[in-house]
């Protein structure tokens, strides 16, 4: 989640220090789109780790949430970071075992144009309401030939909205940019991208896209792609959160 009214909304909040919900997207009209809050804050299910099985050399998790896929990496050994505006994700990320910074997608992250997988995970290709810039910027900072892997929403849908976050009883911050997007849509943005295959489990679809050219962002060769010790100097948008 990186929309700064989504960070501090106290009911996002709320909702992963009890690991639930009610929790939705409410759209100007009165939609709400129901949020998996309870299946976010679990462990990686079989789904989730079939989706990681697919992933390659350094992971960023973009969005992660209360970070079940960071943890479900940091026990498989494997290099990754989530990444997250909302601290309460990142601290729950952290006492999980997994490595997370409190930072936005479109913010300076550490490794540019050298993470091996990018996920976009539990509707994440949403972040930002445009998904032609989001899938831009994660291009540039995946290494060439990078692979990202998207969940898409499970229905033919391209809708770019503005929504607050709710738990049905109290809305909290300004409307923030949203898009949803269906396998069709996703493919229809993906210019430049190569996609890696599609599938669908549980309910869930995801489809696998592989860039095509290198970033011309990328990071000098001695930058690291996953911090390892870093510690906050103080809590902010732009410091990973320790263990608590």
């Amino acid at each position: 989640m990186t929309a700064l009214a989504w960070a501090t909304a106290d009911p996002y909040a709320q909702a992963l220090r009890t690991g639930q919900g009610p929790l939705f997207l409410r759209r100007t009209d009165g939609w709400l789109l129901p949020l998996e809050v309870e299946r976010w804050c679990a462990r990686a299910d079989a789904v989730d780790r079939a989706v990681l099985d697919h992933c390659e050399g350094t992971v960023l998790d973009v969005g992660c949430g209360p970070g079940r896929l960071v943890a479900e990496l940091a026990a498989r050994a494997l290099p990754s970071l989530g990444i997250d505006v909302s601290e309460a994700a990142v601290a729950h990320t952290v006492r999980l075992g997994g490595q997370a910074l409190r930072r936005s997608v479109f913010e300076p992250l550490p490794g540019e144009g050298r993470w091996g997988t990018v996920l976009l995970m539990d509707g994440n290709v949403g972040i930002g309401g445009d998904p032609h810039t989001l899938l831009t910027r994660v291009a540039q900072l995946l290494k060439p030939h990078g692979l990202l892997i998207v969940e898409t929403a499970p229905v033919d849908v391209d809708e770019r909205v503005h929504v607050h976050l709710t738990d049905a009883r109290t809305t909290t911050g300004a409307p923030f940019p949203w898009a949803r997007l269906g396998t069709p849509a996703l493919l229809r943005y993906a210019h430049g991208w190569k996609k890696e295959g599609q599938w669908s489990a549980g309910g869930r679809t995801f489809v696998a896209l592989r860039t095509r050219t290198a970033s011309s962002s990328a990071e000098p060769p001695n930058r690291t792609a996953v911090i390892s010790s870093q510690r906050p100097r103080k809590p902010s948008g732009d410091s990973p959160v320790p263990d608590r």
